[in-house]
């Protein structure tokens, strides 16, 4: 492909947002991030982990805190990694419980909140009827809460993610409007105003939309974009694939999604979530962030020849994880919006039917075209409570063989039952060596011991799958 003359590469304009010693946004560089999957009360462990992130390249690390110990003990944490020399920033996260958010914002240099839960109960599924007075009351309950955090924040210097998750809306939000991208960027929105009236006025806060379906999250970010222009917001965003998955096919369907939007100039850090160890992400994450406006001027030239509904693709790499990331971020976009729905990838240091074997997963991430079983699992984090990549890879070995089914598996109940709508089954942890097994939205299995898990799994699928044929 020859490069276009009347090509032009330009990312979306943000404005700039303090983190620590990093900010994000503005003029500086996308930066990488990835989360520990260590118990935050094991202090040592945590800094271990932190540190090897840093090293690896990550430029911002997460933590979760699920209670005000987890948060406390962020500062214990932070001492350790500032004590090692290490200024990268900490990020506490956030589900359920509001006061978490306000301890947490003492001792770290950004706070995630999850409008799903910050407020708004968790989600059951449940269709909740409001009068429009009974909606608005519910809106003033979020920002009697939140700006009390807010104060706190700004006084401790203190960022602010607000980080929606298509697996965890509301009940609220759902009810009024529907699964959808207009939902899922509403449920930011009515946090964002409140950011942005005059009384309030704090803009220390970047924005993440994340989904494990390309397509919503991709649709969803753009919609946000588009809202945040017409309000007159600048708000950075942070862009991520949730429950990718590990191996090949979570690095195939982080890029699809992450690659979508940066290749649109869309995105000021990124995170590819991958089931696997943290520090892994960021080399990851490094090379989509190096290919951007390469990939941009190959998407732009490609979508202009696209016949007979194919996308081809020309490339000369012979590192082949840079060629898969390549690829899948230069296909993302024109395949998730249905320009074309196959897809060739002609490369000479790689063999045909490898090649092949490429565009198939890639049509896979982008939901065009589904050839063998798709897995939605998270990277794990500190609540996960059960070994996560060892049981992903004894369900693939026991569940590769069901073509076209959509399994989850995940490490707690954050996005658990949520993700479930999206997969036909899921595998989810529930307490400590505890595990519950899902049909969709539907709980079938409660509280089972972890080594007998995997096998009624296997079972439930194959006792539904008989029904069915």
């Amino acid at each position: 492909m020859n490069e276009a003359s009347d090509f032009t590469f330009r990312r979306r304009r943000s404005h700039e947002v303090r983190v620590g010693d990093t900010p994000l946004g503005g003029v500086n560089p996308i930066r990488v991030q990835s989360m520990t999957n260590t118990v935050t009360m094991d202090t040592a462990a945590c800094v271990a982990q932190v540190l090897r992130i840093a090293e690896a390249g990550g430029e911002y690390v997460r933590l979760t805190t699920q209670g005000v110990r987890e948060a406390e003990n962020m500062q214990q944490i932070r001492n350790g990694v500032r004590a090692a020399g290490c200024n990268v920033p900490l990020v506490a996260d956030v589900h359920f419980n509001p006061r978490v958010a306000d301890v947490a914002a003492q001792f770290c240099e950004k706070v995630r909140i999850n409008p799903g839960n910050y407020v708004d109960a968790a989600r059951q599924f449940k269709h909740l009827e409001y009068s429009d007075a009974e909606y608005e009351a519910e809106l003033r309950k979020i920002e009697n809460r939140l700006i009390p955090f807010l104060n706190i924040c700004r006084e401790h210097h203190t960022a602010v993610r607000i980080g929606v998750n298509h697996g965890s809306l509301s009940d609220r939000i759902m009810s009024r409007y529907g699964d959808t991208p207009e939902g899922i960027v509403e449920s930011c929105m009515e946090f964002l105003r409140i950011c942005v009236r005059e009384d309030v006025n704090f803009r220390d806060v970047v924005i993440s939309i994340k989904a494990s379906n390309t397509v919503v999250m991709v649709q969803s970010v753009r919609l946000l974009v588009q809202k945040m222009e017409e309000a007159g917001m600048t708000f950075p965003l942070h862009l991520g694939v949730t429950e990718a998955g590990e191996g090949e096919d979570g690095r195939i369907k982080s890029a699809v999604g992450i690659g979508a939007l940066l290749t649109e100039g869309i995105g000021d850090t990124i995170r590819v979530s991958l089931s696997e160890a943290p520090e892994k992400e960021i080399p990851v994450a490094r090379k989509l962030t190096a290919a951007v406006e390469e990939c941009a001027r190959l998407r732009y030239e490609a979508e202009r020849q696209i016949t007979d509904d194919t996308l081809c693709l020309q490339f000369d790499e012979s590192d082949w994880e840079t060629l898969q990331l390549k690829a899948a971020m230069t296909a993302g976009a024109p395949l998730i919006d249905r320009k074309a729905t196959k897809l060739v990838i002609r490369c000479k240091n790689f063999a045909d039917d490898r090649l092949t074997e490429l565009s198939d997963s890639i049509l896979q991430a982008a939901r065009v075209k589904f050839t063998k079983t798709e897995y939605i699992s998270c990277p794990g984090c500190g609540r996960t409570l059960y070994d996560l990549e060892g049981t992903i890879h004894r369900i693939k070995a026991a569940t590769s063989h069901f073509k076209g089914l959509k399994i989850a598996i995940m490490g707690c109940i954050v996005n658990g039952p949520g993700e479930m709508a999206d997969a036909d089954y899921g595998y989810v942890g529930a307490a400590r060596g505890k595990v519950s097994l899902y049909r969709r939205k539907e709980c079938v299995e409660r509280n089972i011991p972890e080594e007998e898990a995997v096998a009624k799994l296997l079972a439930l699928i194959e006792h539904t799958e008989a029904q069915h044929s």
